[in-house]
């Protein structure tokens, strides 16, 4: 469990960096769900996802003490925040991405900077090649989400959800290597244990919850939803233990529910969300979390989506 002193410190140290992103709201969504549901916008944050938080806090200790060459691996969202960062900070990087990796994410990371390199198509291949690359360089590696300072960033999302949103009943909050929803359990339960956190992954990735199903770390072959964001292979070593403890629910989606809320976002609410940012808003619009006349916060994670993948989702 990360500490509360320890995410206050990551929020002072990042503020500066990031957006304080916006809760948005739509009566016709409240209406269709039968809740008052209120959209945490991290799609709008800094290099389109919340993952700016967890990377701008690590990169900048790993700064602090001595570092001048740092890798990640990444299927997209983590290696544009790192590659930022890195920019920022006057560092180079080297981002070690999927096979199949987003063209709009591999552009991103590109324009900040970075070298990118291929290899495999989950986190399981992507990893090692990534700490190989730190090692030859004497670099350092910074974790997508199993790592404390990372952690601790995403965490931040729970600390400005709580000052912006009261008397909240349930987050929704979607699920890949647990980072995200680590982070948020470590705030929310820390301060507001009687908040319900519901966990959100795709059907096809669903390492996470037959890991909490088996009570131990599952892992999963490849995956190829369209929530790419969402492809690791299994829980982290220190994520895993704080959903096991903390989390209240972990659902499941389909593919066309996560398509059904990119829909409803870009048609109702005028936003252009990725299908990995859209999937904890899929459980809650197919009623798979939250009840009747509940007060949830959902977390849109990015929106950082391939212009070609909007005719497809419009189609289905």
């Amino acid at each position: 469990m990360i500490s509360l002193n320890e995410m206050k410190k990551a929020l002072q140290e990042i503020r500066s960096s990031i957006h304080l992103t916006p809760i948005l709201t739509s009566s016709q969504l409240d209406k269709q769900c039968g809740m008052n549901v209120f959209l945490k916008a991290e799609h709008l944050q800094k290099t389109g996802s919340f993952k700016i938080r967890g990377a701008t806090n690590a990169v900048k200790q790993a700064f602090a003490k001595g570092a001048r060459f740092v890798t990640a691996a990444s299927s997209g969202n983590h290696g544009q925040a790192v590659a930022y960062v890195a920019n920022q900070l006057g560092i180079p990087a080297v981002i070690v991405v999927p096979e199949d990796a987003n063209r709009v994410k591999i552009a991103a990371i590109k324009a900040y900077g970075a070298e990118v390199e291929y290899c495999g198509l989950t986190s399981a291949d992507r990893i090692p090649r990534a700490k190989q690359c730190a090692q030859e360089n004497n670099g350092v590696y910074i974790p997508p989400y199993d790592y404390p300072a990372i952690i601790a960033g995403q965490g931040t999302v729970g600390l400005e959800i709580l000052e912006q949103v009261t008397n909240i009943d349930v987050i929704v909050v979607p699920v890949g290597g647990g980072g995200l929803i680590g982070g948020i359990l470590c705030a929310i339960k820390n301060i507001k244990p009687e908040i319900k956190v519901i966990g959100v992954e795709p059907e096809t990735a669903n390492d996470t919850f037959l890991s909490l199903q088996n009570g131990k770390i599952t892992a999963i072959s490849g995956t190829s939803t369209i929530a790419d964001g969402l492809r690791t292979s299994q829980p982290g070593d220190l994520t895993f233990p704080i959903l096991k403890e903390h989390l209240d629910e972990l659902v499941l989606v389909t593919e066309v529910e996560i398509k059904k809320a990119c829909q409803f976002l870009l048609e109702r609410t005028k936003q252009l969300v990725e299908p990995s940012g859209a999937t904890a808003l899929a459980a809650v619009m197919s009623g798979k979390a939250g009840k009747k006349n509940d007060k949830v916060v959902v977390i849109l994670s990015g929106g950082n989506i391939d212009l070609q993948q909007i005719s497809s989702i419009i189609e289905n």
